[in-house]
């Protein structure tokens, strides 16, 4: 494969607003090295996280200049050395990329390329990576969620809360959500949510607390906790659990308000799994793929072009509708 082949590509060559992100169109098109694999990118996932990592707020800063995006789909185009169980021509999808996946070609690293099946198109495989893997280990590794509990989604219409909806009903949980409009609401219901309800009206809270018969949830999946958690604490049951996915600033808590039941909160970070966890998640999805409970919702739909609005607009949207996707 000739190296001198061109790419377009976005490159982050500062921190901050989103206009740090450029278009380049005459980069240079990766190779992949011992146990890599070259993408032709189709699609790439846009997650809330970027943003943080763009705006160097995030707690871990990738060196500069640098190409976002971790969730890519597309079709192998070559591998390195040492890779067996990939060959150029096949369908996947990513969960991390070495040269950064908002591009037209990426290098990933062989153990965090997956075979995408035929029943999912590349717009959905670019929606798996950092989306599921998160749903699962928040619901699974860490709240230990168990069939028959009652789980409350909160915010769940975005790319996390659609992935947790579709997990935590195929493990056998009673499942509600919380969406900011009524499309939200209705997407939420067909992606698993038992009961939806809308977290801009003032007594959503009592309407949780009455669905669960004043009981209160045994786990809350958690978008926004710097808005949320206070609350969350007074809708948990005994032993009850509130699982931190997203928080965007700081939030008083009353600690007593945990003493009562004996309630625990758990922070979450994908890049905190071991080996062994992310296989044992991998394997679930598939199963999901192959079963068909997993089946991504695609929302807003960007060219790469367009990316620093992409950015502007999954933080400051009103109501999510699905995954954000970049359409390479």
């Amino acid at each position: 494969m000739a190296t001198s082949r061109l790419m377009r590509a976005i490159k982050v060559s500062e921190f901050g607003a989103p206009s740090v992100l450029k278009l380049c169109t005459d980069l240079p098109v990766p190779s992949p090295g011992q146990k890599q694999v070259l993408i032709q990118v189709h699609a790439c996932g846009i997650n809330p996280v970027e943003t943080y990592i763009r705006s160097g707020s995030y707690a871990r800063k990738p060196s500069l200049p640098y190409t976002p995006g971790s969730d890519v789909s597309g079709v192998v185009e070559a591998v390195g050395d040492g890779v067996y169980l990939l060959q150029a021509g096949d369908r996947v999808f990513t969960t991390g990329t070495v040269t950064g996946g908002y591009a037209e070609f990426t290098v990933a690293s062989e153990d965090t390329v997956h075979k995408l099946p035929d029943s999912l198109d590349y717009k959905q495989g670019a929606a798996i990576g950092v989306p599921y893997f998160t749903a699962y280990r928040a619901l699974i590794h860490k709240a230990h969620a168990k069939a028959g509990e009652t789980v409350l989604i909160h915010g769940a219409s975005g790319g996390v809360g659609i992935a947790a909806c579709q997990i935590a009903r195929a493990f056998g949980l009673k499942v509600l959500g919380t969406a900011g409009t009524p499309e939200g609401m209705k997407l939420l219901l067909i992606n698993g949510a038992h009961l939806a309800f809308n977290h801009r009206e003032k007594d959503y809270l009592d309407k949780i607390k009455n669905a669960t018969s004043g009981q209160g949830v045994n786990v809350i999946i958690e978008m926004l906790s710097n808005v949320n958690l206070s609350n969350d604490l007074r809708l948990l049951d005994f032993g009850g659990r509130v699982i931190i996915v997203g928080s965007r600033g700081t939030i008083e808590i009353n600690p007593r308000d945990t003493m009562t039941k004996e309630t625990s909160i758990i922070g979450v970070a994908l890049y905190s799994a071991t080996n062994n966890e992310t296989s044992e998640c991998a394997a679930a999805l598939f199963a999901g793929m192959e079963t068909g409970w997993l089946k991504p919702v695609i929302g807003p739909q960007y060219t790469l072009d367009k990316v620093s609005q992409a950015h502007e607009d999954i933080i400051s949207s009103p109501g999510a509708s699905g995954k954000m996707i970049l359409i390479i």
